[in-house]
């Protein structure tokens, strides 16, 4: 006769009761990055919203709530002017450096792309400038864009042409900017891409060379599909901290000339900073952060057709 098992009192207790005090290890464990997150960054995205609906200038002592009144100025008043213009400008900058980073770095990656002390030490220089600082890069193109001893313009006088004032012309000023962001952003570009492409089993170009398959078709039909997941992450990064650009404009154009780099950052820390006007300051970034939110979710989503995760 086969033994019966033989029963532990207690024990379909003890089981829900083990997995229950590991749920509260977990979530224990996880509770000061909460806090953290909660203090330092839900918190004031919050007080932001409330101050949105505030009176709030720096200059006034009449602090009170006014409803929608910030919204009304910036949609329907003398704000929606400069908020269109400084968002036309944000996404164009935001186009040109997206375009710089992911053109750029996926060409240099595939020129880059070999096992060589000299390619190595060129790797290194294109990426270099991804470690100078905004800010000491900036100067350093202050003084190359000059348009009075500036060394382009110099080198532009050697072929017979006339200076061209870069950083004083409406035309010419977030270009200006954008010499900048390219130089420093195209590295970064070239070693992601270089890095995604080291991960590309050699198998699926060997079969793809036995069917006949030239190097451009190679590069198009195996390489970009399955670069795609990088792409995807240079697209959703390049284009927060493009929108977010705030200190090559500070240094080099302070919004100007005619306010032609007036980016939505700066046009924000104008408002809170020099108009001391910190309840407008918080519904355009209020706003700005929905608008962020907004592309980044849709491009994920749109993502999920395009993205190819198996390599």
């Amino acid at each position: 006769m086969a033994k019966q098992a033989t029963r532990v009192p207690g024990a379909r207790t003890r089981a829900p009761n083990y997995r229950r005090r590991e749920k509260t290890n977990d979530f224990l464990c996880v509770l000061p990055a909460l806090g953290f997150f909660a203090a330092f960054v839900y918190y004031p995205i919050v007080e932001l919203f409330r101050i949105g609906f505030t009176n709030w200038n720096l200059i006034k002592d009449n602090y009170k709530y006014v409803g929608l009144k910030n919204y009304k100025w910036l949609f329907a008043g003398s704000g929606l002017d400069t908020w269109l213009s400084s968002l036309r400008i944000t996404f164009t900058y935001t186009f040109w450096e997206i375009a710089i980073t992911l053109l750029g770095g996926i060409l240099l990656a595939a020129l880059f792309n070999r096992e060589s002390k000299p390619f190595s030490a060129m790797r290194s220089i294109v990426f270099m400038p991804k470690y100078i600082g905004v800010s000491t890069s900036a100067i350093v193109f202050m003084w190359i864009l000059s348009d009075q001893y500036g060394i382009l313009n110099y080198i532009l006088n050697l072929f017979g042409l006339a200076n061209v004032a870069w950083l004083n012309s409406e035309k010419t000023a977030l270009a200006s900017v954008l010499i900048l962001t390219g130089w420093r952003v195209v590295g970064y570009g070239m070693m992601i891409y270089l890095s995604a492409m080291k991960g590309i089993s050699p198998e699926y170009y060997e079969a793809a060379k036995l069917d006949g398959a030239n190097g451009f078709q190679r590069f198009r039909y195996i390489t970009l599909p399955l670069l795609s997941p990088t792409t995807l992450f240079l697209f959703v990064t390049t284009f927060i901290a493009s929108m977010k650009v705030f200190q090559s404009i500070d240094v080099m154009t302070s919004g100007g000339p005619y306010e032609s780099t007036n980016v939505m950052v700066y046009w924000i820390y104008e408002l809170a900073f020099v108009e001391f006007r910190v309840d407008r300051a918080a519904v355009v970034a209020c706003v700005f952060f929905v608008i962020l939110l907004a592309f980044t979710m849709a491009t994920m989503k749109i993502s999920d057709k395009n993205v190819h995760y198996e390599s």
